[in-house]
């Protein structure tokens, strides 16, 4: 018999990398307050060493680069408005089987959360506000 009971615990948030703020150089990630760029997967968060989203490449992105299934999707936030990511950067991703969707912080934050939902082998690279 399959048990019916619907009462099982919430999902820990700490599991998962949830947005749960970002404003003027910072974000806040399941709990944890995080300082100047970030990049992000559903298991970890970790400095994103850059000092704009132009500088995007798959060079400066290990934690991303470094996921096993490999990362399908990356959302990029590039602060208060999106950037022009040219197309050698963009093939050099596309080598890897990634897709960038670039777009300014604020969208990126709220598609990542989406992503996250469905459970989708994305990933972020985030400029703060």
């Amino acid at each position: 018999m399959i048990p019916t009971d619907k009462t099982l615990p919430a999902p820990d948030p700490r599991q998962k990398q949830a947005i749960e703020s970002y404003g003027p150089g910072r974000f806040r990630v399941s709990g944890v307050e995080h300082r100047g760029a970030i990049q992000i997967v559903p298991s970890a968060t970790a400095p994103w060493l850059v000092d704009d989203a132009v500088a995007l490449a798959p060079d400066n992105l290990a934690l991303v680069m470094g996921q096993v299934p490999a990362v399908e999707i990356l959302v990029v936030g590039c602060g208060a408005r999106a950037v022009f990511v040219p197309p050698s950067v963009r093939a050099a991703f596309k080598a890897r089987g990634i897709v960038l969707d670039v777009m300014e912080t604020g969208a990126a934050c709220r598609t990542w959360g989406v992503l996250l939902a469905e459970g989708r082998r994305a990933a972020a690279a985030l400029m703060p506000l």
